[in-house]
């Protein structure tokens, strides 16, 4: 629907919605020989890239695109974004969705761009994850690869199949 025909629909009530959810994207990086770039939280758990989707019409791809960067320094493009999950679960009372993003990233050096969140960021062979993972990280991880047995909270999935890739 365009802007123009949205504009025209006269609003129910005054007020904004009440939050309900909160979104955001996973950024599950693998580099030339399939490792995955996990970071080392203060908290003490293992973590993939990703944050929040800004609220102000930034895509699943984009939004992605700006963590990674943010949090790594590390480039990648919105059309090189594959998102192939969606997960639901729910903290404190807190409906909170969750995106799963597949980029590749060749070989890069990951930078600690922000030193009071991550210690350090390594490359981790799939096989030798660490156990310590942040919930959302395990989640996701759980999604692109069942097979590796990964412990984590009871999570609602949806597999999202795009053209070009198999369920």
């Amino acid at each position: 629907m365009d802007s123009d025909a949205t504009s025209r629909i006269p609003a129910r009530n005054s007020r904004p919605p009440l939050a309900q959810a909160a979104l955001g994207v996973g950024v599950l990086v693998l580099d030339g020989q399939g490792r995955v770039l996990l970071g080392r939280h203060h908290s003490g758990t293992w973590e993939l890239p990703g944050g929040k989707v800004d609220p102000t019409h930034e895509s699943i791809a984009a939004a992605a695109v700006r963590e990674l960067r943010e949090e790594t320094g590390l480039e990648a493009e919105e059309h090189e974004v594959r998102v192939f999950a969606m997960l639901h679960d729910a903290v404190h009372g807190i409906n909170r969705v969750t995106m799963a993003a597949l980029v590749t990233a060749g070989d890069g050096a990951a930078q600690v761009t922000e030193p009071h969140l991550i210690s350090t960021w390594r490359w981790t062979r799939p096989e030798d994850l660490p156990k310590a993972l942040f919930d959302p990280s395990a989640q996701i991880l759980a999604a692109w690869r069942p097979d590796l047995g990964i412990a984590h909270p009871p999570v609602h999935r949806l597999d999202i199949v795009t053209e070009g890739t198999q369920a």
